[in-house]
């Protein structure tokens, strides 16, 4: 166990930062599933520009990594435009 008081805060804050990471990733990856198997053109029109937000977000705070969101984006743009 930690010693020092410095040490201690660290730890709660890991631990509050990786269950914050784990929630965005979670609901992120939610998000992304339910476009996928979105069929109407409007709605998942509409739904795009959130999940890019969401994984831009979590690209910014390297939760997951730049090039992974950019496939992802990439994948989902042209997903939605062959509907």
């Amino acid at each position: 166990m930690a010693n020092h008081k410095s040490a201690l805060k660290r730890i709660r804050q890991n631990a509050v930062r990786r269950d914050r990471n784990k929630y965005q990733h979670k609901t992120a990856r939610n998000a992304v599933r339910d476009l996928r198997s979105e069929t109407d053109k409007k709605v998942a029109e509409k739904q795009l520009p959130e999940v890019i937000a969401l994984l831009d977000k979590l690209a910014k705070n390297n939760v997951i990594h730049s090039n992974k969101a950019s496939n992802l984006k990439s994948k989902l743009t042209r997903m939605v435009s062959a509907l």
